[in-house]
């Protein structure tokens, strides 16, 4: 079981960016992380990895999360992350064993293979020996969440993974991301695009800095509860 307890968080000018949410998934799911634009989605995944100040707990099977950092992957959003780094595609996954490693440990030919059976899993094999610079958006979309398999982790923070990709990768993503949860792994994904939440998320969190509606997707994405969040001229293409 994953519990968040409440988690607040507060800009540098005092004024709260997340207020006091509290939360818990009871078993391995894929939730999406839902609400307009300023409602401190990416601030509350932040907060609940310990990457910025913030008041309040999390827990993992009832213990704190820091004890599982090496059982955490973190997909941030690609305009945040440097794709012109000269790194090729089987080095940017490898980095996924590094949390698993000692230190000075060199990677093995077993882990190679590895690296190899996660690209061939995200259909980017061919491109092992690329430049990540040399990938489209989809594509090196693709290459972080091979990352994110060689680790293992048990829980994994995706943060708008679908912004700006093509319809190819976005379905191979989330087949693998269903074949992880029936794994039992825990999915937390920041998502915008509205019309496709029935249809990827187990549970969905509604939130606008604080907590609006956390459980089923179907019990949370209704019109009344969206309304609160979005305002009441929300259309969703292919809801209500």
């Amino acid at each position: 079981m994953f519990q968040v307890n409440q988690i607040s968080v507060r800009y540098q000018t005092d004024q709260m960016a997340v207020k006091e949410v509290t939360f818990s998934i009871q078993e391995p799911a894929i939730v999406g992380i839902i609400g307009p634009n300023g409602a401190g989605k990416s601030t509350l995944i932040k907060a609940m990895l310990d990457l910025i100040p913030h008041n309040g707990e999390i827990f993992f099977d009832s213990l704190p999360l820091k004890q599982f950092q090496k059982k955490i992957a973190y997909v941030e959003q690609k305009s945040a992350i440097d794709e012109t780094f000269p790194i090729t595609v089987k080095e940017c996954v490898s980095l996924g064993l590094y949390p698993q490693m000692r230190f000075y440990q060199r990677v093995k030919k077993a882990d190679w293979q590895k690296v190899e059976e996660a690209l061939k899993a995200v259909a980017m094999l061919e491109f092992k020996n690329r430049q990540i610079g040399e990938l489209s958006g989809g594509q090196f979309q693709r290459v972080l969440i091979a990352r994110t398999l060689v680790q293992n982790a048990d829980l994994i923070f995706l943060d708008e993974p679908f912004v700006g990709i093509d319809i190819v990768s976005e379905e191979i993503i989330m087949n693998l991301l269903q074949d992880l949860k029936s794994k039992g792994k825990y999915i937390f994904i920041v998502h915008h695009d509205l019309s496709k939440v029935e249809t990827y998320f187990d549970q969905l969190i509604l939130m606008k800095q604080q907590l609006i509606a956390v459980g089923p997707t179907k019990q949370v994405f209704t019109p009344k509860k969206l309304a609160q969040a979005f305002g009441q001229s929300l259309v969703v293409l292919g809801g209500e």
